[in-house]
């Protein structure tokens, strides 16, 4: 019986935070075992605004090295670079022949954007597009993501049944799957805003994977908090800072709600929680941090890796273009 197909992007721009590990990455390696996975560096996703290329070229090895740090087994699941696979981009232009405008136009990521630039790009307006072309390439059944990307996957769906009415059955209707924990790491300097790569130029908003103990420290005795000390979840937004840090311990550690309360029962106040979260974190970054500069200054190991995983997806998308093209009227060659 084959594993179902699981696809999951994460975008090459800034650098790679607690909020990206636990909120994907460490899911996807704790999972490796049980489906058939992709894991895919979208690296044409980051084009919708400016790059840097040497930047870029640079984010880009050092996301591969820490999604093979982290724990990601070559053996086990395929992790490759999105633009060292043509199709996904093949595929997108298809779709979008097929896309309202309407339906992107409805995206409130666009919206959010779009409302802060000058200029908006083709690109932006046509990031989902291209998002559906990476799901959909592989047939993928399941798509790991934070709930603020819940809406692209919907539209993937609709893309999916659209091109299968006009043309038939061609692709697997995906659906999005939320975790459970760990989804929404939000920023230490505002636990009300989501921890993103957007906000790495801002001090004390996140740590970074490959930040010192010093730094995860200090961040973290940085973290904003509340005026109370009770070591409590709560649903209160007032607690939103608490609530922050307990979930990350729970989500490193393992442990329930009530076991996570129960360990900080005789903390003395928050000093004690964010001292205590700091050592978890710690610990559990300091053997990826090995692992991450070991392979940094193997590159060679590392290209190998990813041209491994880039020449699987590449055989499975090769094969679905065909259909593609086939059910469409295109010549293959």
């Amino acid at each position: 019986m084959s594993l179902s197909r699981v696809f999951s992007g994460i975008q090459p721009s800034g650098d790679v935070q607690l909020g990206n590990y636990l909120g994907a990455i460490k899911g996807w390696v704790n999972r490796q075992d049980e489906k058939d996975n992709f894991f895919c560096i979208v690296d044409l996703h980051s084009l919708t605004v400016y790059q840097d290329p040497q930047k870029l070229n640079d984010q880009i090895k050092s996301l591969a090295a820490i999604l093979f740090a982290a724990g990601l087994d070559p053996e086990k699941c395929s992790v490759f670079i999105q633009s060292h696979v043509k199709e996904h981009a093949e595929l997108c232009w298809l779709l979008n022949c097929i896309t309202p405008i309407g339906w992107l136009e409805r995206m409130t990521q666009y919206k959010d954007k779009s409302s802060s630039q000058e200029s908006v790009s083709t690109g932006l307006l046509d990031y989902p597009v291209l998002m559906a072309s990476d799901i959909l390439l592989y047939d993928a059944v399941e798509v790991p993501v934070g709930d603020d990307q819940k809406q692209h996957v919907e539209l993937a769906r609709d893309i999916c049944q659209r091109f299968n009415n006009i043309y038939g059955d061609t692709f697997a209707l995906p659906e999005p799957v939320i975790p459970e924990i760990g989804a929404r790491v939000m920023g230490f300097d505002n636990p009300l805003i989501k921890m993103s790569k957007s906000y790495s130029n801002i001090r004390g908003h996140a740590i970074k994977m490959i930040d010192s103990e010093e730094e995860i420290l200090r961040t973290l005795k940085r973290a904003v908090t509340d005026s109370g000390n009770e070591i409590k979840f709560s649903d209160d937004p007032d607690n939103a800072g608490v609530n922050n840090l307990l979930g990350i311990y729970k989500v490193i550690s393992g442990k329930s709600k009530e076991e996570v309360e129960l360990d900080f029962i005789n903390s003395r106040g928050y000093g004690d929680l964010k001292i205590r979260v700091a050592e978890v974190v710690i610990e559990e970054l300091k053997p990826i941090q090995k692992r991450y500069r070991d392979l940094m200054e193997n590159s060679d190991h590392l290209d190998k890796l990813l041209s491994n995983g880039a020449e699987r997806a590449r055989s499975l998308a090769e094969k679905k273009m065909e259909i593609v093209k086939s059910k469409i009227g295109l010549v293959n060659n």
